[in-house]
């Protein structure tokens, strides 16, 4: 199976963004740190997030198939591609996340976009001063970073089992252990 290092390439191979460079670095470090508290491989689970949307800014009209496709040819497995399918699950795909792994990262794709959104507007720009009641706040708050889907992230939290606050916490912490903010 290809490593991180080729996940990474990759990705910056399909997205001259940065910002969804980024994004897939933030959804790779919720990622890692939900599968080292599951025990589970952290290397796996944190390639899931890298490459999740691997396909969106080069073919948003196919998302999720045409990743599909381009990770089959690079060598990665169907476990690996059904969970990077499932995260679409109800916007573009019918594939219901099942497993842990395909949960977590339904529940944590859009709300790490909101954590990192509530970051940038900060005055400190920085996740450390960070606290679930600021995100609470600009969740509510439809019109701020409105392109995150508020039901996909109240959904993935009841996933997973989780009150939304703890899942905006465990997101938090996680994009503070394993995210480094490029401006701090």
């Amino acid at each position: 199976m290809p490593n991180r290092e080729d996940a990474l390439k990759l990705l910056k191979e399909y997205n001259k963004s940065e910002a969804l460079v980024q994004h897939g670095l933030q959804v790779e470090a919720c990622m890692k740190y939900f599968a080292k508290n599951e025990k589970e491989d952290e290397e796996k689970w944190a390639i899931v997030g890298l490459l999740h949307d691997l396909d969106y800014e080069m073919f948003p009209e196919q998302h999720c198939f045409k990743s599909a496709e381009i990770m089959k040819d690079a060598g990665y497995s169907d476990e690996i591609i059904r969970a990077i399918m499932s995260h679409a699950y109800g916007i573009c795909t019918d594939i219901e996340p099942k497993s842990l792994m395909e949960k977590t990262l339904y529940a944590v794709d859009e709300l790490s976009g909101l954590v990192n959104a509530c970051v940038l507007v900060r005055p400190s720009k920085s996740i450390e001063d960070l606290g679930v009641k600021s995100v609470k706040k600009k969740f509510k708050s439809k019109s701020f970073a409105a392109g995150v889907d508020r039901e996909v992230v109240k959904r993935g939290a009841n996933m997973l089992g989780l009150e939304l606050d703890e899942l905006i916490a465990k997101v938090i912490e996680a994009m503070r252990v394993n995210y480094f903010y490029p401006n701090n």
